[in-house]
């Protein structure tokens, strides 16, 4: 019924079962059951939210409809940013009283939609971030690293992101207790640091 009034069936996500979506994207390979986002490109003039654009307005309005997300970006500042230094970058945002770019804007809510989180590892010679599905567990999340980290695992020291900056390195973290052990049910957060403890 759904399909032949060519409607998205991500517009019915909530409504139909879970399972019903899943077979739907995975036999019959529908784009209409994958999240969607809508970028509008507004000029320097509509800046820094582009209320008084009326293509905007619309755009809000049929995003509204269907449950999808609408993020408005400048891509002309988007395009000036790039050979900035930090303070110029800094400085031309505060003039059209943006917080961020665009783009950061634009990764976040992709993240958001597709359920994923990022969690960092640290040491002396590099810091790497590793993209994970929200609710991934510490041993799938160690694999993504290399696989005899998840056949091997013992468990995760994990601290926040928050904590580890305040704290300002490792040790100081650990003196004040602010690292956690964390076992094979624990399911990686958005902004954890971790180091895996492994042995094969």
């Amino acid at each position: 019924e759904i399909l032949e009034d060519l409607e998205p069936l991500r517009k019915h996500r909530g409504r139909l079962p879970e399972e019903t979506l899943r077979y739907a994207e995975k036999t019959l390979f529908l784009l209409t059951v994958k999240p969607v986002m809508f970028v509008a490109n507004i000029g320097e003039e509509d800046l820094p939210e582009g209320e008084a654009n009326p293509h905007l307005q619309k755009l809000r309005a049929k995003a509204e409809e269907e449950g999808v997300p609408v993020v408005a970006i400048c891509a002309e500042i988007e395009a000036q940013m790039v050979d900035l230094s930090d303070e110029e970058r800094r400085e031309l945002l505060e003039a059209y009283g943006l917080k961020e770019p665009g783009l950061y804007r634009v990764v976040r809510e992709g993240y958001g939609l597709l359920n994923l989180v990022t969690f960092f590892t640290t040491g002396e010679k590099e810091t790497r971030a590793w993209t994970v599905v929200r609710g991934t567990k510490a041993p799938q999340a160690a694999g993504k690293i290399h696989t005899d980290m998840e056949r091997g695992f013992i468990r995760a020291e994990v601290i926040s992101y928050e904590d580890y900056v305040r704290s300002g390195s490792w040790s100081r973290a650990k003196e004040k207790g602010l690292v956690r052990l964390e076992g094979r049910d624990y399911e990686v957060r958005d902004g954890d640091i971790i180091y895996f403890r492994f042995n094969v």
